[in-house]
């Protein structure tokens, strides 16, 4: 019977009604154990016969008794006689007898000649030489002067560039420079040099925290007075006891509630007087596990014997 309020067993399990068992007392026996191809095993068996036989000239060793030969009964064909009989029925079919030339074939005369061709000489492959214009000299070579000996240190007209000319460079030029450069600034200088008529300080304004008024007496605080005695209330708390005697508000007044009759709901009942009932929802059904499937899949009985890790870590 299935429990107040829940479902019965096979509303859970999501099926119509239970199945049936397959059998029935059988004896179980393990993968291992069971046989692999019971009707290869039944009746009679291929069985060879003897040794087997080596091939050598003889027939033995093959599944015919005699030799057979790919043509028999052939005729003998000779290729030269019947090359001489194709030949001998093609002349047969020429009308009268043998093409002759009128004239015999020229030879020629030497090498270069035109005398036995069919053609004529050929005017692109004659001996005349075509008109060139004149061939002129190209001239001179550029003619230059004979190097110059000598290093290009201390060897005047010697490179390509002229002779640097000499310079006279006075040995204090550059102070005597700087000497004209400082009296024509200072010339043009109006009065002495800028100086500030302020005391230096450590800012640039005022410290607005410094303060040059004394500063008043300290405040001392006044102690406080503690109590020796501890304090103690007037009159001691109520309890409640039962009523509202221990608190801040009276007991409130009685109100009037008389008894009222719930009514019942009523019942839906179809044409023959029975209850209405529902149809049920959808039905879940029992569902394998990722972890049980992989399992099944990885082990089965080619590799049931060998070392499978387990699944779980413990």
């Amino acid at each position: 019977m299935p429990p107040e309020g829940g479902k019965s067993d096979m509303e859970r399990i999501g099926v119509f009604k239970e199945m049936g068992y397959i059998s029935i007392g059988d004896k179980y026996t393990p993968l291992i154990q069971r046989p692999c191809n019971e009707s290869a095993q039944k009746g009679k068996q291929i069985l060879t016969g003897g040794a087997t036989k080596k091939k050598s000239g003889l027939q033995v060793g093959y599944f015919d008794t005699h030799f057979k030969r790919v043509f028999e009964k052939e005729a003998l064909t000779d290729p030269v006689r019947l090359a001489r009989q194709h030949r001998s029925q093609q002349s047969k079919k020429n009308v009268g007898s043998a093409f002759l030339p009128s004239n015999g074939e020229k030879k020629p005369s030497g090498v270069g000649s035109y005398y036995g061709t069919l053609s004529g000489p050929i005017q692109a492959m004659s001996p005349m030489k075509v008109p060139r214009k004149p061939c002129k000299p190209s001239g001179k070579n550029i003619l230059t002067n004979p190097p110059k000996r000598g290093s290009g240190y201390s060897y005047p007209n010697v490179t390509l560039s002229k002779a640097v000319p000499y310079s006279s460079d006075p040995y204090d030029r550059a102070n005597e420079m700087l000497k004209k450069e400082t009296v024509s600034h200072k010339a043009m200088l109006k009065g002495g040099a800028f100086h500030l008529n302020l005391h230096p300080k450590e800012c640039f304004d005022n410290n607005p925290y410094k303060l040059d008024k004394p500063l008043p007496p300290l405040k001392r605080l006044e102690e406080k007075k503690r109590f020796v005695v501890p304090f103690k209330p007037s009159s001691p708390n109520k309890t409640i006891g039962g009523m509202k005697a221990g608190t801040f508000d009276i007991y409130p007044s009685h109100s009037a509630d008389p008894y009222i009759t719930r009514r019942s709901k009523s019942v839906t009942v179809n044409k023959e007087g029975k209850v209405f009932h529902p149809s049920p929802g959808p039905k879940s059904t029992p569902v394998r596990s990722i972890i049980s499937v992989n399992v099944n899949r990885t082990v089965h009985s080619a590799n049931y014997t060998m070392n499978i890790p387990s699944v779980m870590a413990y």
